[in-house]
């Protein structure tokens, strides 16, 4: 009878013993399951607060987790937290991010022929623009220059305007002696063609250089100068579409290639022109927003809608244009081709 009852103990505690094991075992594949979530970090330099991070890349990220049943995850770095935001485009390239955003005029002579698009004359809003970038890629013109990352999409701002402290720009002239911010080296080419000072400073760093009066106003366009609080210190604008930014955002290769195909299929679903006009459309409502703030706070407006036919603005517009067109020569590549690819990409983006 004891044998009995010590052989029935025996078995309870190895059904026991069964029992804790198969539990483990559902533990490990839980973890498993975690293990199998890809985290995809992703840095750009605008606030938390605009209009760029809560309404595009915050919905592009939770879409992107939805969408793969939430084993792909982003976390986003706004501010410019873990990468600068003149490098990182070659730290998505290097894998230090796995995803990155950047204005390619921030590494000048990096993407000399996506640049061109951003010549004065081409775009007159964002969604054009990123219908002209993202065309462009997808036609081969300027795929090339992304060819040691995975582009996600391009985009584009709208046009610029000439912000200044106090001293309305009218007319080329009153550009002398002024130190104006220049975002990119076309941008830069033209201040210099109408006799300003271009001074390179990164985004972050501009409402800081107009309080110490580093600068004395700067060329960008309406929605980044409502983000970093510029119309806080200056107080005339000159709407002129001067130039176009053009914008990247890239993900490391080897990251994207190391995804299954399913997960590759939610990313790439997901980028490309769907993306490019989502970005023109919230950014060409933010640019009106803030422009109207200005107007209605009393600032001074100058409005130059038509440069290129005005007969103060369009010779040192062309002439910057035309220097620009001649470095990228210079670096044995054919402007003048992807110019006027440009010029017919722009018209049938237009409509």
């Amino acid at each position: 009878m004891k044998k009995a009852i010590k052989r029935t103990s025996l078995s309870v505690v190895a059904a026991l013993m069964l029992g804790l094991a198969g539990c483990s075992g559902q533990a490990d594949n839980a973890g498993g399951a975690q293990a199998d979530t890809t985290v995809l970090r992703f840095s750009h330099f605008w606030p938390a607060t605009s209009a760029m991070h809560v309404e595009v890349f915050e919905p592009w990220a939770k879409k992107v987790e939805t969408e793969s049943n939430g084993r792909l995850k982003v976390e986003i770095y706004p501010s410019a937290t873990l990468s600068k935001p003149d490098a990182t485009y070659d730290a998505a390239a290097k894998g230090t991010v796995d995803i990155g955003a950047q204005v390619h005029g921030y590494t000048n002579g990096r993407f000399p022929l996506t640049q061109i698009a951003e010549l004065p004359g081409l775009s007159n809003s964002a969604t054009q623009m990123g219908c002209i970038l993202q065309t462009l890629y997808d036609n081969g013109t300027i795929a090339s220059e992304y060819e040691d990352t995975h582009l996600l999409f391009l985009m584009g701002a709208g046009p610029s305007a000439l912000h200044t402290v106090d001293k309305p720009i009218r007319v080329p002239s009153d550009m002398k002696g002024q130190r104006i911010r220049r975002p990119s080296a076309i941008a830069g080419d033209i201040i210099e063609a109408t006799g300003g000072t271009p001074v390179g400073l990164p985004a972050t760093d501009i409402y800081t250089s107009l309080q110490r009066g580093v600068i004395d106003g700067l060329s960008f366009p309406w929605q980044p100068t409502g983000d970093f609080r510029l119309i806080e210190l200056t107080r005339a604008h000159t709407n002129i579409p001067f130039y176009n930014s053009s914008l990247l955002v890239t993900m490391n290769k080897n990251k994207y290639e190391s995804l299954p195909d399913d997960l590759k299929k939610v990313l790439d679903d997901n980028s490309g022109r769907v993306m490019s006009d989502l970005v023109g459309k919230v950014t060409d409502k933010e640019d009106a927003k803030f422009r109207e703030e200005a107007r209605a706070a009393g600032h001074t407006m100058v409005d130059i809608p038509d440069p290129l036919n005005d007969p103060n603005w369009k010779e040192p517009l062309m002439a910057g244009s035309q220097k620009y067109l001649n470095d990228v020569k210079a670096m044995g590549l054919d402007a003048d081709k992807v110019y006027e690819e440009v010029k017919k990409v722009s018209a049938a983006c237009k409509g």
